[in-house]
């Protein structure tokens, strides 16, 4: 089990560099002499002046909603085929340790860093809240959907499989922007938990 945790830390450390590249020669190109990297994709303190209990209210139902369908849309899928978190089915309660790199790090930190962080804020200051947020949603959702179009042919789960990430991914860039003064803090966490949920499922 050493060794799993091991190979993803390494893969989790090497796809959020990856990921992280181009944010970082824009922020080098762009804004270096006015802000740190961190705080520019959107590592801040979280402020919320709406009530609380109504975020975590929305929050949870659009988690659980956005998790209900995606299972049944996992559920027409060959079991040939592997999904979120799979390489880890069967292994146990000793693979937790690697599931949390995976979706914590190798998936949340990595995506939320390019798509909410980046390309939302980048596009945003632009254009436009909402057209940063669209933008940002669209390309999160073919990330997710593309691949398994390529692999099952099944047009109507592509399609499934793009909507529902790129709808969550919009609400993501929403609460980040306008619920938690730009933070995406906690659209990582979000992610973050949603993937080791659905992970932990398979061990």
């Amino acid at each position: 089990m050493l060794n799993i945790l091991l190979n993803e830390l390494l893969g989790a450390v090497l796809q959020l560099l990856l990921f992280a590249l181009l944010p970082f020669v824009w922020w080098c190109i762009t804004a270096r002499k006015k802000t740190g990297f961190f705080r520019w994709v959107g590592f801040r303190r979280v402020t919320h002046p709406q009530p609380l209990t109504g975020t975590i209210l929305m929050t949870a139902g659009a988690a659980a909603l956005y998790t209900l369908l995606t299972y049944l849309c996992i559920s027409r899928i060959s079991h040939a085929i592997t999904t979120a978190g799979s390489q880890f089915a069967g292994l146990g309660i000793k693979a937790v340790p690697a599931a949390l790199a995976y979706a914590y790090i190798r998936t949340g930190l990595a995506e939320e860093t390019v798509f909410r962080g980046f390309l939302l804020k980048r596009i945003g200051n632009r254009f436009g809240f909402a057209t940063g947020n669209l933008i940002q949603a669209v390309l999160f959702g073919l990330l997710h959907g593309l691949p398994f179009g390529m692999v099952t042919h099944n047009i109507l789960v592509t399609v499934l499989l793009t909507l529902l990430p790129g709808a969550f991914g919009w609400y993501q860039g929403w609460l980040n922007e306008k619920r938690c003064g730009g933070s995406i803090l906690p659209s990582w966490l979000l992610h973050g938990t949603m993937n080791f949920i659905v992970t932990c499922l398979s061990l």
